[in-house]
């Protein structure tokens, strides 16, 4: 085989070298900055720095005057919090005081009582309508004369037509009044206006005694109002004492007892034994109890004869007693109707004067008004009063001296003005007021 040799090292030339040396130069000085614009760099760099930390400075500045202000807000609704906080409890502690006072005062229980008169609501009213137009017949409204025809026609036509309904028989009975002649309708025409005469007269009547009645509520109101009011400042006046016990209900004494049953019978018959023995209350009713329990249908019968005689005698009493209360009701009624009619007297009397006292006004108002019209447009007007001439001067003064001020300041003034003025000031005045008169 064959070897190959290896190439032989080639020398470089002097001037190569000399190249490669000025190269390398080059390269450090362009790699290497100068010491003057490093320092100029620098320079600018820490003037950045500085702005930066200036405007930082001042952004944290306005945050902070913020946050001041934010927390001066706070503080303030902080403050106004627990100034309400203190109000409340001010007031709270107020009601809680009124709330222990009016605790101590009874209920307020007028003692009086109100008028027959009252105003009654709507619903009584029309209850009281009702009874009125069954109780009294000319109260409802009258039929015309055609309905009057008609009940009286009708059973007749319904026999003669027994297969029309109710809107045929109205037809036939509609077109039968139609020919009928005006003397044939006649009777019917003069009932139905006698009806309708009596239907108003109870009407009008009616509406009467209303605003009657009305008139004299009124004043019972007003009565009764200044009676409530006086009682009302005596019980606040009086303000009875704490745990004053209630007053039980009266008990009518009118009215017979409740029986006693068969056990109470024998109870209140061994009792006084028992008693003697010297047995309380409880060891009494024990006894007494276990005994009765114990005892016999035979030993039993005699106290229940005695029980059932007690309430045969006590359902008579009781029969009797609601008797008497039933006519005392009835009188009370009575009574009560008959003052309801002087009380209707009574309003009719003050509607009448009421009445009176209206046209009286009404006169004189058309008096004056008549007066007004027959007054002479030529006649001369009656002249002004010194004083009127003197306030119409002062007036004009008083409102330049005085501007702004109200008329009856300015009257004030001139009525005084007019009283302090000179006797000179004042006679002038009434020279010229018999110079206009004259």
């Amino acid at each position: 085989m064959a070897t190959t040799a290896d190439p032989a090292p080639t020398k470089k030339s002097r001037n190569s070298r000399k190249a490669l040396k000025q190269k390398n130069e080059i390269v450090t000085e362009t790699s290497l900055p100068s010491p003057v614009s490093a320092k100029a760099k620098s320079a600018k760099s820490f003037e950045k720095d500085l702005l930066e930390m200036q405007m930082m400075l001042e952004k944290m500045k306005i945050e902070k005057d913020k946050t001041e202000e934010l927390l001066k807000e706070k503080d303030e609704i902080l403050r106004k919090k627990e100034e309400e906080i203190e109000t409340r409890d001010a007031e709270q502690e107020k009601l809680k005081t009124e709330l222990k006072k009016l605790q101590k005062m009874k209920e307020f229980k007028p003692n009086m009582t109100f008028a027959c008169g009252q105003s009654l609501t709507q619903a009584e009213q029309e209850k009281v309508n009702k009874k009125k137009k069954k109780d009294c017949p000319e109260r409802k409204r009258p039929s015309s004369s055609y309905i009057l025809w008609l009940k009286e026609q009708w059973s007749e036509i319904k026999r003669q037509n027994p297969e029309a309904d109710f809107k045929e028989t109205s037809n036939i009975l509609g077109a039968k009044w139609k020919s009928l002649s005006a003397e044939e309708k006649k009777p019917y025409e003069e009932r139905y206006q006698v009806e309708k005469e009596a239907y108003l007269q109870v009407v009008a009547k009616e509406k009467r005694e209303r605003e009657a009645m009305k008139l004299l509520d009124d004043e019972q109101k007003q009565k009764t109002a200044m009676d409530l009011l006086d009682q009302y400042l005596q019980f606040v006046q009086d303000g009875e004492q704490d745990n004053k016990k209630k007053s039980k209900k009266q008990k009518d004494p009118l009215k017979p007892k409740h029986p006693v049953s068969a056990f109470l019978v024998y109870a209140n018959e061994r009792r006084a034994a028992l008693r003697e023995e010297n047995k309380n209350v409880v060891e009494v009713a024990k006894m007494t109890g276990e005994e009765w329990k114990k005892m016999s249908d035979k030993q039993k019968a005699p106290y229940e004869e005695v029980a059932k005689k007690n309430k045969e005698a006590y359902l008579e009493a009781m029969e009797e007693y609601k008797r008497t209360k039933e006519e005392e009701a009835m009188s009370q009624k009575k009574e009560e109707e008959e003052l309801l009619k002087l009380h209707k007297q009574e309003a009719l009397q003050l509607l009448k004067k009421k009445e009176k006292t209206d046209n009286l006004i009404k006169k004189e108002k058309e008096t004056k008004k008549k007066k007004n019209e027959n007054v002479d447009p030529n006649k001369p007007k009656k002249p002004a009063s010194s004083f009127f001439l003197f306030s119409k001067d002062a007036r004009k003064t008083l409102a330049e001296e005085r501007p702004g001020t109200s008329n009856s300041t300015i009257t004030a003034l001139i009525s005084v003005k007019w009283k302090v003025c000179k006797i000179t000031t004042s006679k002038k005045y009434h020279l010229l007021y018999k110079f206009i008169v004259c």
